[in-house]
């Protein structure tokens, strides 16, 4: 018996019954759960690391106890990754250029030295001095990013280059000293403006990671919602049909390695605040966290995918680790063990995200 519609009325009938030419495309198409839940992951970015943050929560919560909900503990954890958060959002935005910024921790530090020597050496007001510091900080990143956009130099060759200048053009200038918190309480006390402490009910809130918050949601807003962030995601994924576009790469290459620096400058103010001391000793290894918040959270290496909340999250799950298991009582190396794990399989992680079609 022939199945196939012989004439108009058999054609309709196999239309309505599912069997006709667009049922079948319709059924061809349809994605799986795994699908959809990558296409998802490729849409939010974010939503990754969000679901390991909280799994990550849970989990410590389960294993040391009630304490770990704490609004005392959880705020613990916010204030302790605040410098990272803000140096990590410094690095979220080179890499969303597919650069790598290797010279933050460095540009960070010399921030801090600048704007102890000029007060407590040279006798210039802490604003002025504050904001000079930032100013050598965005020229170091203007540096940085001229040789990568105009002398097409690899970014992880010139960054390197720059991390092992700046760190030791801190420790010559700094002559290798200390300047303690008693010195900057008593003379400068607006170096200590993000240590300042807010408390809430059982929560205790520093400026320092209430400023770590604020920017990084007015980064997820700029680099959403305007040209500029818009810009630095199509450098970062097709620099050539960027400019094809319209798009002035170099210069916005340029912008990304100048905000960078400021944003570290910033970190440094943040970091005297956290420590409440300013040492050339401090920090300077802050870029290998940075990095780690980054890849954690979610960013592409590669470049042009990932959200800037998502470096957040990263640098957030890195501060659950190290606090819960502290207070778990278990060696710190299983710190660094899972961190690393953590590492490498975010890459893979966004290796399989990248193969769904947008």
């Amino acid at each position: 018996m022939s199945t196939q519609a012989s004439g108009p009325q058999d054609y309709e009938r196999a239309i309505h019954s599912g069997s006709g030419a667009d049922a079948v495309a319709e059924f061809e198409y349809r994605k799986s759960a795994v699908q959809r839940f990558q296409h998802a992951l490729h849409v939010t970015p974010s939503l990754v690391p969000l679901i390991v943050l909280l799994v990550s929560i849970m989990a410590f919560g389960v294993l040391v106890g009630s304490n770990f909900f704490s609004a005392f503990a959880l705020t613990l954890i916010l204030k302790q990754v605040a410098v990272t958060g803000i140096v990590g959002a410094a690095e979220s935005l080179v890499i969303l250029t597919a650069g790598i910024e290797l010279s933050v921790g460095a540009i960070m530090v010399i921030s801090t030295v600048i704007m102890g020597k000029f007060i407590f050496d040279y006798g210039m007001s802490p604003p002025l001095a504050i904001a000079l510091a930032f100013v050598i900080a965005g020229l170091i990143g203007f540096f940085n990013g001229a040789l990568v956009a105009r002398a097409k130099l690899p970014p992880f060759i010139v960054t390197l280059g720059m991390w092992q200048i700046v760190l030791a053009a801190n420790y010559l200038y700094s002559g290798n000293e200390t300047i303690g918190s008693d010195q900057i309480t008593a003379t400068a006390p607006l170096l200590n403006l993000f240590g300042l402490q807010v408390q809430i009910g059982g929560a205790v809130f520093t400026l320092g990671a209430i400023t770590m918050v604020a920017l990084v949601l007015i980064l997820a807003y700029v680099l959403r919602h305007t040209a500029w962030g818009r810009h630095v995601y199509a450098v970062g994924d097709d620099p050539d049909a960027a400019e094809l576009s319209g798009v002035k790469v170099k210069q916005v290459l340029i912008s990304v390695y100048v905000v960078a620096g400021l944003i570290c400058a910033l970190g440094g103010w943040v970091l005297i605040g956290r420590v409440g001391a300013i040492s050339p000793n401090s920090g300077q290894f802050e870029n290998i966290n940075a990095i780690t918040a980054t890849v954690i959270g979610g960013i592409s290496l590669f470049g042009g995918r990932g959200s800037i909340l998502g470096m957040m999250f990263g640098a957030l799950i890195v501060g659950v680790f190290t606090l819960g298991l502290n207070m778990y009582g278990t060696d710190p190396q299983w710190t660094y063990l899972l961190i690393g794990s953590l590492i490498i399989l975010a890459v893979a992680v966004d290796q399989w995200i990248r193969k769904v079609a947008a």
